[in-house]
């Protein structure tokens, strides 16, 4: 067996050195830059990871790394059914078997796609590391390469970098579609024709696969890709005993986007059904949930880790085109939408977030507080045509303005009429320019 995986190995790197690079959509996620560390490319199914570690190759072979140091393997191949992490040490010996050059003389570079799937892959990854000249990238679609296990397995050795589907930005330039220039500075008609394409993003979401189909067909593609997740990374990773329920949870928190969610609250509306569940099952399935990045909970924005635990939490799915499947009001609920599609953002520009809501009753979106210390109080509104529905959102920020001092105020929505009466010390800005990163905000 050892033999026949070794001739496996030696032709599937042959074929991978020799295979032409693919022109991918370039994507604008975080990347980790910490010597001696691999990079765990980590996210939900079908999101485009691996597409990610075919870009970093391209982009290192633009920068000058002759294509034989740059590596792609991925363990996703029945030929290679049964593999021990004891068999791993044949990928490094056939590699360098055929450039014995760049053994402890040049810095290569592997990129080791589903490698989850040979048991004790963590050992071997970590002794690479330490024993040879190589930058490591791992990726992989299953639970078993979720951040807490990386962590852990790595034991400090790896970092992570998360894999949302595609952003606005990302999927225009996916279409071919970027603006070259801030959107404050285009003409008004196409300003207008990125508005247009923000209403198809925030119906068809950001997944790759899913950009430019028909509603009937995106609907059953998305609809595979949560099933796929139920199914392979909670209830047969977990051993879950009542799938029915995990699969009512789904429904309330993917139907009800950017809503609260309380366990409590569920648990009890399970019990009038006569369904029989433990709140602390509940609260574990919840966690599976977020574990597969099929959806993210906040806790309320409080200093004390009481109030957070006892206070509902705010779910939102990973992707706006997830809600249609879900959503039985038959409505095209733009404000969720648009909210979903703020704090996906806010999470990709590494923002730490939670909601607030105020003494006096108020509720704001958002405070984010972002890694260089900035921090910004948000409210997310499809419209603000209404003079009352403008001076609701806005006398919620200020509500909530003197406990956090520091934050700016903003206001985030569809359109932004021309002419408003906007209080000093509150930013309104059109979702696409907040989106795509605009820089000239309107006061």
């Amino acid at each position: 067996m050892e033999e026949q995986y070794r001739q496996v190995v030696r032709q599937k790197i042959v074929d991978a050195l020799s295979a032409p690079v693919p022109v991918l959509t370039r994507r604008d996620v975080w990347l980790p830059a910490v010597p001696n560390k691999a990079t765990a490319v980590i996210g939900m199914r079908r999101a485009g990871k691996t597409s990610l570690l075919w870009k970093i190759l391209a982009d290192r072979l633009a920068q000058g790394t002759p294509r034989e140091g740059l590596l792609y393997f991925s363990f996703e191949d029945e030929r290679l059914a049964g593999m021990q992490a004891s068999d791993l040490d044949m990928l490094v010996e056939e590699y360098y078997r055929l450039y014995p050059e760049w053994r402890d003389q040049r810095r290569a570079t592997f990129f080791l796609d589903e490698i989850q799937v040979v048991p004790g892959w963590e050992v071997f990854a970590r002794r690479l590391l330490d024993s040879e000249e190589i930058d490591l990238y791992l990726s992989g679609s299953s639970a078993r390469l979720l951040s807490r296990e990386v962590a852990t397995s790595m034991r400090g050795r790896a970092m992570e970098s998360v894999v949302p589907p595609f952003s606005f930005r990302e999927s225009l330039r996916h279409a071919g579609r970027e603006p070259l220039k801030s959107p404050e500075h285009l003409p008004k008609a196409e300003r207008s024709l990125l508005d247009k394409h923000l209403l198809a993003y925030l119906e068809q979401g950001g997944f790759p696969e899913a950009q430019g189909l028909d509603a009937r067909n995106r609907i059953a593609l998305l609809s595979g890709y949560v099933d796929v997740v139920l199914l392979r990374d909670v209830v047969e990773r977990h051993g879950v005993t009542q799938p029915l329920v995990l699969r009512w949870m789904v429904r309330q928190l993917l139907g009800n986007a950017a809503c609260a969610f309380s366990v409590n609250k569920f648990h009890v509306d399970l019990k009038s059904q006569g369904v029989a569940v433990g709140k602390d099952t509940l609260h574990k399935y919840l966690g599976y949930l977020e574990d597969t990045f099929l959806l993210r909970g906040i806790a309320i924005a409080a200093d004390s880790e009481r109030r957070r635990r006892v206070n509902p939490r705010k779910v939102y799915p990973i992707d706006t085109g997830l809600i249609p499947i879900f959503d039985r009001s038959g409505k095209a609920n733009l404000g969720h939408a648009l909210e979903t599609a703020v704090f996906v953002e806010l999470d990709r520009r590494g923002a730490e977030v939670a909601y607030v809501r105020t003494a006096n009753g108020f509720e704001v979106d958002f405070h984010a507080r972002y890694v260089e210390g900035r921090e910004e109080l948000i409210q997310v509104c499809a419209s603000v045509d209404q003079p009352t529905t403008l001076a609701r959102e806005i006398r919620a920020l200020q509500d909530a303005a003197p406990d956090f001092p520091q934050a700016g105020l903003v206001l985030v929505a569809l359109d932004r009429p021309a002419l408003l009466d906007i209080p000093a010390g509150v930013t309104v800005i059109a979702a696409r320019d907040w989106l795509l990163g605009g820089k000239d905000l309107h006061r």
